[in-house]
């Protein structure tokens, strides 16, 4: 690609190639599409095979498993329902969502589920926002009854099997009391899936249908949806998850056989979308650009803005900052970032190669993606290894760590 002035070092994406690539050659990650831009440039790398002994290899429009990447984008139908005041920030979600109304809250986390008190208000369109409405995966307290009973429900499954439809879906999570009282603590990715439904009940269309009028073809988003269409599945490479003791690859989700070869039960906001770099390209600029893609405006510039600063008070912080620090052998280091947005992390302190207000999010698929507004910088990363090993999660690392470097002015 030609060099931008205000783009990246000839010497550093060299660098960065050489990073990518020497993941690949240790066997360690089958294949990897990247595409970093910052202002006018945009370069792509496509490295190694779809599987992992070979086959087809990988190339610019290959199609992934997004996982918690999803989040970030799923989150901005939400913001359209706010932009167009058909959801309020601090309105009850009961009269959508009556399945959530007069919760009962776990006296303490690690109670028996019928050891609670009420809660002492409502749940809001804020507090799902925020992924602060009392119930969520918590890596402290899963040997807890309370994450017992969200896997066992169905309420989370980790992809393992389906879950499904959402009002049933809704009916199991009723069936729970809440962890937390409503806005206490940042709790991870149940709020996520909760706002598809509440999405699809404001509008009366499938989630999928509204997000994809209003924020995916808008974009030109044409490869990014909850499954795989049939003449496009080629393009979808199977998604791994390694044997965490021996490393050997063990297919976590074929492609043509695969749950993402057809439309799921349940349009998972937290996790459930397929896409490409450079949709998530067109995604991650439309922020970067205050709301705007070329001449169409496509979320208001103060959503944008809500959705990509800091939304937490301290206390919640300093939950999220204790959960992040605590738990580098399970998360294999993602997430020290501090704050939280509408959907994604924001970063604020400088922890790593990343400046202060970067923001985006990462997917235990292997994925990652985040925008940086003070360097007008984005990156997508996007493999097929699942993050039972450390391998994609370092490879995460070194690809940030590396593109800093290439800035160059």
């Amino acid at each position: 690609m030609e060099k931008g002035n205000s783009g990246f070092s000839e010497a550093g994406l060299r660098r960065l190639r050489e990073v990518l690539a020497r993941h690949v050659e240790s066997g360690k990650i089958p294949g990897l599409v990247a595409l970093v831009s910052r202002g006018e440039e945009t370069h792509v790398e496509a490295i190694g095979t779809m599987r992992h002994d070979g086959g087809a290899p990988m190339r610019r429009d290959t199609i992934f498993r997004m996982a918690s990447t999803s989040k970030p984008v799923a989150m901005a139908a939400a913001m359209v329902l706010l932009d167009e005041c058909r959801l309020r920030l601090d309105d009850p979600v009961d009269s959508w969502l009556p399945e959530l109304a007069d919760r009962r809250v776990l006296t303490r986390v690690d109670s028996p589920l019928d050891d609670t008190v009420p809660a002492r208000r409502p749940i809001t369109v804020r507090d799902l926002l925020t992924s602060t409405f009392g119930l969520g995966i918590d890596l402290t307290a899963l040997s807890f009854p309370i994450m017992a009973a969200v896997f066992e429900r169905g309420v989370f499954t980790q992809g393992a099997e389906p879950a499904p439809e959402p009002d049933e879906w809704m009916r199991r999570l009723g069936t729970l009391p809440l962890m937390r009282q409503p806005g206490e603590h940042w709790q991870y990715h149940i709020s996520h899936d909760v706002l598809g439904v509440l999405v699809a009940r404001v509008t009366g269309q499938p989630f999928e249908t509204f997000l994809r009028e209003r924020i995916l073809d808008p974009l030109g988003m044409q490869d990014t949806g909850f499954h795989v269409p049939v003449g496009k599945i080629d393009r979808l490479p199977p998604s791994y998850a390694p044997d965490p003791q021996t490393g050997q690859f063990i297919v976590w989700d074929e492609a043509a056989s695969g749950q993402y070869s057809r439309p799921p039960a349940f349009q998972s906001g937290g996790g459930g979308l397929v896409s490409t770099v450079d949709d998530y390209h067109a995604y991650f600029r439309m922020l970067l650009n205050g709301g705007m893609h070329g001449n169409q405006r496509i979320l208001s510039r103060p959503a944008v803005e809500l959705m990509t600063t800091n939304r937490l008070t301290p206390e919640q912080q300093a939950t999220r900052n204790a959960l992040a620090r605590n738990n580098i052998h399970v998360s294999h280091g993602q997430g020290l970032h501090g704050g939280w947005g509408f959907g994604m992390a924001v970063r604020t302190y400088r922890g790593d190669y990343a400046p202060i207000g970067q923001f985006g999010w990462d997917g235990g698929t292997g994925t990652t993606t985040y925008a940086d507004p003070h360097n007008q910088l984005t990156g997508t990363l996007l493999t097929q290894v699942g993050m039972t090993t450390p391998d994609s999660a370092r490879l995460i690392h070194d690809f940030w760590t590396t593109l800093y470097q290439a800035i160059d002015d």
